[in-house]
Formats: structure tokens, C-alpha cells, sequence
């Protein structure tokens, strides 16, 4: 069996451990002594250094609920999937691939220490004495459970925003990292917010922080986070029936009025937000969106019930205007907010997320020059409608969708202050610190991606959409941008460089040409032009242009 191994060198994980003797011996390491060092990790790795990563996990609903998931060591993050959607059709493909977490062990060096109780391991380790490539999970939800043979508590987000500082905290000392990494599902996501935005600044109890959390956490990525809170398309009967499937007193934690409490230093919890607070903003001196990475789900279907509650345009739970921190870095993928289709067991998810945490290259990628579409006359518009699919040579999935069939298409209007209308940012992993597993180097030096676009003009009268002149399906401008990523001299200290060609002006393959242009585009600029072709200039303006923006990412 031949196994395709992605340029930029992300492993696809079909069958690897019939291949690989590293991923045939078992993740889960012996818990050292204590007051000892541990042992090396077995999946050590020359690239850049790890920073430790915790696992947040979303909302378990009931006592059932919540047992299910405290009997599981990994609260559910070790779920992996045999299912992939491909093709037109829509229809599921076998496809097997293991959980986030032991692509991470296989793939990056990280390693889980979770013999007996990780808190009370790490204190009783010394300082600096731990492995900072390991993956912890917050088990806030223990508290809440009744297998321990002691009364359950009732649930506290506010608890368990205090606890994740303190594990935060003691995961810092033990193993002499500046900073962690948070990985959170749906929920968690505002746990994490809730540390970093009021726990690290407040004080409950004997809890007196001492860091602002900005200062511990160096990035934070998130799958179906609401964000903005959770609303409902209907109410009613349907709400009702909605509240009883999510579970029990708490849940009502997703409202945008309860957010405020606890999302907001020196507020208590239930205190009502003020006109105009939004609860998908973070203070910029609270943490910097820039390090924050949101996996928005399009695919309602998959979910159940709930959907029917919150609508198409969801992920099934988490409305898609509503799952991303206004200012951070995202990513569309279509999938349903948890289950066999979920976010989080997702080869979409887990791609966005290993070039999130380790990619040392980024690129921004906007659309500039946009001239004003004709006026309205007579309560007839025209306006136009952009979509995106975004490829990374050698992943059998797109890692971002925009799309107007998913809820999640592009408004191409020029902005008042001429600024550029932003459509998605590339990250990627380096072949040069990231060599592909099972080989002595680098299969090829550029990094590749595409970036498939699509321009509608689509019309309204007095509101409604037209179809007068509609083909269903067809755009009225449709083209691939080739883009090759690479650094002078093949020199990872060297500057960026960037070769760039639309498809439709490319003879033969893509694959037969390696980088795609004759050279690299002119790297004075640190936002290089890309003009769009003649068809699209007419339809968007003479002067648009893709603009990439590339950057170094650490």
C-alpha cells in the first residue's frame, strides 16, 4: 500500500502503525517515580521545542452525561474515526484515522503521563523536572461526578476557570515552560476565556492569582466554541424539548446575559451585560486574538435534534456566526458540532490545528481593489458573493470552506476605508524543521497550497433574491491560485518567498511544476499583489488583486 506523504509534511495516518514501529508500542508512558526525572519521550523529535498542551472538553450535560465522560482518561479527546466525507455525492468513505491526541504522540513527540492522579503527580515532581512535550487534560468535571463514592457538586464554570489556572500554573513550574497551549471543545473554549479574561485578574475564595493570563497561555484553538453564545431559529415547544437534550440546570451557561458574569473581571455571575457588550470580543490587553484559532462547523445534519432548535446555519448546536472570537484566525469545515461527524474527531480539525500549534510559516490572504457594484435603482440590487476552498498539497481534505451551500460564503464589498476585504490565513508546517516521518529529509523544500475562488453576481428586488438570470451552480468567475511557500537559499533563517500562478494560465499539471512560477514574486513588499485575471478584473474592478501577506509563525 502506497501512502501519499503531504509536502508540507503532515503525516496522513491511514494504517501507519502497520508501517511505523514508533506507532505500534503503546502512547501511554510508565508514571515515573516521583522526585525523578522522566523518561525520555519515545516520539522525540528534532523540530522546534513543545510547549505543553491541556485539553479543555465541552459540556457532558446530566450526572449520566457527566460519568460517561470522567470514566474515559482522556474525557473523550482520544476519540479517532473510520468516517470521511468525499466526493459530490456526499456520501461517507472508510477512511481510519487515530484521535488528535495520538496523531500528536506519533507525529510531534507529545506524550501523556495519566497513571494514577496527574495533579498529585505533578506535585510531587520538582521543578522543571517534567517533560514539557506532554498533554494534559483538565478534569474539572470530576467534582461533578458520583463514581467516586462522595456526593456530586453541581457544575461551576467559574470553578472550573479557577482550576484551570491552577493547573495551568503547576504544568508551568513542573516542567519549565513560559507558556502552555489550550485546546478546548465547544464549552471549554469558554472555560479557557474565562481563566484568561477574569480568573487570572479576579480572586474567589482563597484563590488569589498572581500572573494575568496572557502571560501563561501562548495560544489558544478552539472547535465549536460558542463564542457569542448559543440562540435559538424557534422557540416554544421546540426550545423546550431543546433544554431537556442538553441537559440540566446549567446549561443555561450558553446565553449571551450569562456570559457577561463570567467573562467579565468584578462581575458576579447573572449580572446583566450592558447595551452593546458582545460576548465574542476579547480585550486586547486581556489576550491577543492573533493567537487564537477557531474551528467554525457548517454541517447541522449530522448532529440530531438540537439542529432543528438552532437551525441550518450551525454546526448542529453552535450557530456559525457565533463559534469564533471576533478578530481571531478560523477555519469553515463541514462539519457537526460533536459525534461520528464531529469537529474534534475530524481530519479537517486536526490539520488546522498541527499548523496552528507548529506551522513556522503563515500567509494572510485578502482581496484588494474592490470597485462599488451599480447602484440600486427601483428596488433592484446586484451584489456579489465570493466562495473559498483552501488546499494543502498532500491532505486529502480542504481545510477551510466558505461556502455559499454551507452558510459561510464571502461578502465581496468594498469597505468604506478602502481597506481589503480579508478571506482566510494560510498556515504551514516547515519541510525544513519538519522533515516527513520515515525519511532522512525533506520530500520538497516550497510549501504548498490552494486557494480555489468563486465570484456569483446575484441580484434582489424589494429584498428577495432574483432568479430571473440565475444558473444554478455556476459562477460567474471560477479559478485556483497556486502558491508555493519557501525561503531563500533553502535556508530556514532565510525570508519568505513566494512564487504564485492562476491555474488557468498554467500548461499541464500543477504537479509538473515545482515551484509553480518561473520565480518568486517580488519579496521588497511585504504584502505582495496578485492580479486577478482579466474575467475577474471586469467583475470586481481593473485594480483587484489577491494580496499575501507572509509572515514567520512561532
Amino acid at each position: 500500500m502506497t501512502i501519499a506523504v503531504p509536502e508540507d509534511h503532515a503525516m496522513v495516518s491511514i494504517f501507519r502503525h502497520h508501517r511505523d514501529d514508533r506507532a505500534a508500542e503503546s502512547p501511554t508512558l510508565p508514571l515515573p517515580p516521583p522526585h525523578q526525572e522522566p523518561a525520555a519521550p519515545r516520539y522525540a523529535t528534532d523540530g522546534p521545542a513543545r510547549l505543553p498542551l491541556i485539553y479543555v472538553r465541552g459540556f457532558a450535560g446530566g450526572t449520566s452525561g457527566i460519568d460517561k465522560q470522567v470514566d474515559d482518561p482522556f474525557y473523550g479527546f482520544n476519540t479517532g474515526s473510520t468516517h470521511i466525507r468525499v466526493g459530490g455525492d456526499g456520501n461517507p468513505q472508510y477512511y481510519q484515522f487515530e484521535s488528535p491526541l495520538l496523531r500528536l504522540f506519533a507525529d510531534d513527540g507529545y506524550h501523556p503521563l495519566t497513571s494514577g492522579d496527574p495533579r498529585a503527580y505533578l506535585q510531587s515532581c520538582a521543578a522543571g523536572s517534567v517533560d514539557p512535550a506532554t498533554v494534559w487534560v483538565h478534569r474539572f468535571y470530576d467534582a461533578s461526578a458520583d463514581t467516586f463514592g462522595k456526593r456530586a457538586a453541581d457544575f461551576d464554570i467559574e470553578a472550573a476557570a479557577r482550576d484551570l489556572y491552577e493547573l495551568v500554573q503547576l504544568v508551568r513550574e513542573k516542567t519549565g515552560s513560559d507558556k502552555v497551549d489550550l485546546i478546548a471543545h465547544s464549552m471549554g473554549g469558554l472555560i479557557c476565556r474565562s481563566m484568561l479574561q477574569k480568573w487570572s485578574y479576579d480572586s474567589l475564595g482563597d484563590f488569589r492569582p498572581t500572573v494575568p493570563g496572557k502571560d501563561l497561555v501562548d495560544k489558544l484553538f478552539t472547535y465549536g466554541t460558542p463564542h457569542g453564545g448559543i440562540g435559538f431559529a424557534v422557540g416554544d415547544g421546540l426550545l423546550d424539548e431543546f433544554m431537556e437534550d442538553l441537559g440540566p440546570v446549567g446549561s443555561d451557561i450558553f446565553s449571551p446575559e450569562k456570559m457577561y458574569g463570567y467573562l467579565v473581571p468584578g462581575v458576579e455571575y447573572g449580572t446583566e451585560a450592558p447595551d452593546g457588550w458582545r460576548a465574542d470580543r476579547i480585550p486586547p490587553e486581556d489576550f491577543d486574538t492573533d493567537r487564537v484559532f477557531c474551528v467554525i462547523g457548517t454541517d447541522a445534519g449530522d448532529y440530531g435534534l438540537a439542529q432543528k432548535v438552532v437551525g441550518p446555519q450551525s454546526d448542529g448546536l453552535v450557530a456559525i456566526g457565533n463559534a469564533c472570537v471576533d478578530g481571531a484566525h478560523r477555519a469553515y469545515i463541514h462539519r457537526s458540532h460533536s459525534g461520528r461527524f464531529g469537529l474534534v474527531n475530524s481530519e479537517e480539525g486536526y490539520q488546522n490545528l498541527r499548523r496552528f500549534l507548529f506551522g513556522r510559516k503563515r500567509v494572510a490572504v485578502a482581496l484588494s481593489g474592490l470597485e462599488p457594484g451599480p447602484p440600486a435603482t427601483d428596488g433592484r440590487r446586484s451584489f456579489r458573493q465570493g466562495e473559498l476552498q483552501l488546499s494543502i498539497r498532500g491532505l486529502p481534505v480542504v481545510t477551510d470552506q466558505q461556502l455559499a451551500a454551507h452558510y459561510c460564503p464571502v461578502a465581496l464589498e468594498p469597505d468604506p476605508d478602502g481597506d481589503c476585504v480579508p478571506l482566510t490565513t494560510v498556515f504551514l508546517l516547515d519541510p525544513l524543521t519538519m522533515p516527513a516521518d520515515g525519511t532522512d529529509g525533506p520530500v520538497s523544500l516550497p510549501s504548498r497550497y490552494a486557494l480555489h475562488l468563486r465570484v456569483s453576481r446575484l441580484t434582489e428586488e424589494h429584498g428577495v433574491l432574483s432568479w430571473r438570470d440565475h444558473l444554478a451552480r455556476t459562477a460567474d468567475w471560477d479559478d485556483v491560485l497556486i502558491v508555493d511557500v519557501g525561503h531563500e537559499n533553502d535556508d530556514p533563517e532565510g525570508e519568505l518567498r513566494i512564487w504564485a500562478a492562476w491555474n488557468s494560465e498554467l500548461p499541464g499539471a500543477i504537479a509538473d511544476r515545482d515551484p509553480v512560477g518561473a520565480g518568486p514574486l517580488d519579496h521588497d513588499q511585504d504584502a505582495v499583489p496578485v492580479p486577478l485575471p482579466p474575467g475577474a478584473g471586469r467583475l470586481l474592478g481593473a485594480g483587484a488583486a489577491v494580496v499575501l501577506t507572509p509572515g514567520v509563525w512561532s
